[in-house]
């Protein structure tokens, strides 16, 4: 079963200081409930730009939607294959890295944002990730970040998506983002940038929620809460099934 969270028009304009472009949106579903048969959701994302004068001619409208899923510590090990065997040999800890992140722009990435730009906003993918101190030991600490930018993309949790935005008139735009079935639970920000001339002239940001329900919200609720009671539960479940697969095979050897 899919979701599909629709982003509608909605005539509450974000301020910008000093922006004559403003983006109109808004969320017409904000929440994505994962159930057992939860295979993942689409986020559908359109909006419009709301401007007093005419735009200017030189300098064409560029836009970029991100969603970043909540952030959390993670240790990245190193693996080296010693004596014929793989080992872990160095191991560091990113302070923060999100869970899910996807960007989508309606052109590429370099041209239409500057550096310093990025920088300001933490737009791109390796922005969003926070690499405070390392030991000493370790002198390639960006390879640590790499490797979760890699292993992520690898299964869907970060998606970098050039020319994923259509612009219509220099006024409407849309775009569609591809949420994988493992998602984290939490908030989820939505970003949408305006700009022209690689900088930022207008933003809006939203959230929206993923929340597991029914079954999955009570067995996860437990395995917090009441961890003693979840490991019995776990162990009646696992007795039982071997107990009828046991039965189930002798009935067949019977037959």
């Amino acid at each position: 079963m899919r979701f599909l969270v629709a982003l509608v028009l909605l005539f509450v304009p974000v301020t910008s200081t000093g922006a004559t472009e403003e983006v109109v949106l808004g969320l017409s579903q904000n929440r994505v409930a994962i159930t057992a048969n939860f295979d993942g959701s689409e986020i559908l994302i359109f909006g419009a730009v709301k401007r007093e004068t005419a735009p200017p001619a030189d300098q064409p409208l560029e836009v970029i939607v991100a969603i970043e899923g909540p952030s959390l510590p993670v240790t990245v090990r190193r693996k080296e294959k010693r004596y014929g065997i793989w080992v872990n040999v160095d191991a560091l800890k990113i302070d923060s890295a999100p869970a899910f992140y996807a960007v989508a722009t309606s052109g590429p990435f370099d041209e239409i944002l500057s550096q310093s730009e990025d920088l300001r906003h933490h737009v791109s993918i390796p922005r969003s990730i926070r690499l405070v101190g390392t030991p000493s030991h370790i002198a390639d600490a960006d390879s640590f970040a790499e490797a979760i930018i890699r292993i992520r993309s690898r299964n869907g949790l970060y998606q970098f998506l050039e020319h994923a935005v259509s612009i219509e008139q220099e006024t409407l735009f849309r775009t569609s983002i591809a949420m994988p079935s493992n998602l984290t639970e939490g908030e989820y920000k939505t970003r949408v940038f305006l700009l022209r001339n690689r900088a930022v002239i207008s933003n809006f940001e939203t959230k929206i929620y993923v929340q597991k329900v029914g079954l999955e919200r009570f067995l996860f609720n437990l395995s917090r809460e009441r961890p003693v009671i979840y490991g019995l539960l776990s162990l009646a479940i696992a007795i039982a099934a071997g107990w009828g697969a046991s039965a189930a095979f002798r009935m067949f050897r019977q037959a």
